[in-house]
């Protein structure tokens, strides 16, 4: 296993910890003072630390080289660890609605106290560090299951937020909002999952990465090139992978083909952060390609 993985895991490990700590004390005191919204919040969180044992699974598969039947790698299996933990953001905000219904016929009041207020704002700061620090991380090693779990727990603060409120609400004397809160919690939750998969599809689709016309600039001022079409980027952010068509003069040496192709590949990989391969297709100039 690469340092980059090994970093990415690290980080997973501290955000769990973390993470189960937080439902255990949203779950506890919510479950001692019958307050729902409190209660959804904290299993919002249990399933944070879910989500970080599917991204550790997913990196543990994702860090394995290039074999036989996997020549590209295995990268895209940590996309597939942040559509899992989609999936289990959409199972959490359907069992918060079906609670928060549940309440609204019951009609059991829940109590609030001061210690109420100081569990939501101790979780809702470490939520706020381990967000930011995922964040990072998420970014500085490229890692989509990072990313995708750096915003799960960003929505865990405004969903604390709104949980906050409502401890206040109830304290007023209007217990009904409590349910209310819980569907919105579920909402966010949704939200998020949402998101992660919109972000994932796009790389299991091979959508584009880089700009085609970027590429054709950068090609096409490398001596020896003289055109540049079928321009094509794919992969998640951190391993993209090139692959294009370079036309150069029907009468250049092989020998010297080969240079330009590899000049190509370092001109593509020092413009552009990430790529992880560049194939060149050398073929003779035709005047009818000149692009894409």
């Amino acid at each position: 296993m690469d340092s980059r993985f090994r970093k990415i895991q690290r980080v997973m490990w501290y955000v769990l910890f973390l993470n189960l700590a937080v439902a255990v004390a949203k779950i506890a005191y919510g479950m001692w003072t019958n307050v729902l919204s409190m209660q959804s919040d904290g299993y919002h969180s249990l399933f944070d630390g879910v989500s970080n044992i599917i991204g550790l699974i997913g990196i543990q598969i994702a860090s394995k080289p290039p074999d036989k039947e996997h020549p590209y790698g295995h990268r895209k299996f940590e996309t597939l660890a942040a559509i899992f933990i989609a999936f289990i953001l959409g199972v959490v905000a359907f069992e918060i609605v079906r609670s928060a219904l549940e309440r609204f016929g019951n009609g059991n009041n829940p109590e609030v106290t001061t210690i109420s207020f100081l569990v939501m704002l101790g979780t809702m700061f470490v939520n706020y560090t381990v967000s930011t620090y995922e964040k990072k991380k998420g970014t500085e090693l490229q890692s989509e299951v990072l990313l995708a779990d750096s915003a799960h727990t960003r929505s865990d603060i405004y969903v604390s937020i709104s949980v906050l409120l409502g401890l206040i609400a109830i304290k007023a004397g209007y217990a009904i909002v409590d349910p209310i809160i819980a569907i919105f919690v579920a909402i966010v939750v949704l939200h998020a999952g949402i998101e992660i998969i919109f972000s994932s599809a796009s790389i299991l689709c091979d959508e584009s990465r880089i700009d085609p016309e970027k590429i054709f600039s950068i090609v096409c001022g490398v001596e020896g090139v003289q055109g540049c079409h079928n321009i094509r980027t794919r992969g998640p952010e951190g391993n993209v992978y090139v692959d294009l068509h370079v036309e150069v003069d029907p009468s250049m040496p092989t020998y010297k083909s080969h240079t330009v192709a590899h000049i190509v590949q370092y001109r593509l990989k020092e413009a552009f952060e990430g790529i992880e391969e560049v194939l060149v297709h050398i073929e003779p100039a035709d005047n009818n390609h000149n692009y894409k």
